[in-house]
């Protein structure tokens, strides 16, 4: 029997209605919808059907006054929806009216979001190197804690009781939650790290950096296990599919990589036009989003998206 090669034969479908380049894509728990933050200041959010074809329905989130810069859905709701923006506010949002339920005033322009496994905080990161937990119900702040480093991507581990940061000083922060105090501090690479992804089955976690790398480690002995060299820019955005099998990480190089996560091996590379701003995975099927710096002919912004794993075009 011949090796199968993951991903042959499949194909990307483009998704065109943000008016400047889109920052951020994120899957909802049930993987049926995906939304999109963009620098025009609005969210979008598609219905995704995995093995259908047909026009695509969107609905547009407005309501901040600069750009969208990351999104993330409720770990444990289908249609809720929160986005940080440049513009200060944080912002929850029910995905099926398209109405913002709830916002918060925060201290700066906020880079980076991320909810709890268990839906109940909402972690946001600003340009201030700061950051807010705020509790998603009353969606006030729990926490407030600004860091005298640069702070890039955030995540909790899946059981919601360690938080990381990775941070411009190419560590990793590991601290306790919801103490936060400072359990650990992981040299992880030679530049910053700016992107951090965790295992669905929660046995890892992997990490992209400015040095081109991205390396994954044991969660449950915070050792490094493996790195993965294929691309050559500082990586920017990574991503596990739902299996945990393969990982996604994506740069400046104009193409994303899909590795095999125990092996370390590329089984599969998706060539692109633009630097890459964000990959995910979706929760359920072996379709990756993806979005980047993509311009038209006349260098002006595109505003698509794209998503990897059809079986036709």
């Amino acid at each position: 029997m011949e090796e199968t090669i993951p991903f042959k034969n499949l194909y990307s479908r483009e998704y065109q209605g943000h008016k400047k380049k889109v920052h951020s894509v994120a899957w909802n728990c049930a993987g049926t919808k995906l939304a999109s933050g963009s620098v025009d200041q609005t969210a979008r959010i598609w219905h995704i059907e995995p093995h259908g074809h047909g026009k695509v329905k969107d609905i547009e989130l407005k309501g901040h006054t600069d750009s969208v810069d990351q999104l993330c859905w409720d770990p444990k709701h289908a249609d809720l929806i929160a986005t940080a923006s440049g513009d200060k506010t944080v912002r929850l949002w029910d995905a099926r009216s398209g109405k913002c339920s709830q916002q918060a005033e925060l201290s700066g322009e906020n880079i980076n979001i991320t909810f709890k496994p268990d839906g109940t905080h909402v972690a946001v990161g600003n340009r201030d190197d700061e950051l807010t937990i705020l509790d998603v119900r009353k969606f006030k702040a729990l926490h407030k804690r600004k860091f005298n480093y640069e702070v890039n991507e955030i995540a909790w581990n899946v059981t919601g009781d360690m938080f990381f940061l990775t941070t411009g000083n190419g560590t990793v922060e590991v601290l306790a939650y919801p103490s936060l105090q400072a359990v650990n501090t992981l040299m992880a690479h030679t530049a910053g790290c700016y992107c951090i992804a965790i295992d669905p089955l929660g046995r890892y976690f992997a990490v992209g950096s400015a040095d081109s790398l991205v390396s994954l480690w044991n969660i449950k002995e915070m050792l490094c296990v493996r790195t993965f060299t294929k691309l050559e820019w500082p990586v920017r955005t990574v991503s596990f599919n739902h299996t945990g099998e393969y990982i996604a990480s994506a740069s400046e190089d104009l193409f994303i990589d899909i590795s095999n996560v125990q092996t370390g091996r590329s089984v599969h590379q998706i060539p692109c036009r633009a630097a890459m701003n964000s990959v995910e995975w979706n929760p359920k099927y072996n379709l990756l989003a993806y979005a980047g710096d993509d311009k038209n002919k006349y260098q002006a912004d595109e505003g698509v998206f794209r998503i990897f794993g059809f079986e036709s075009a």
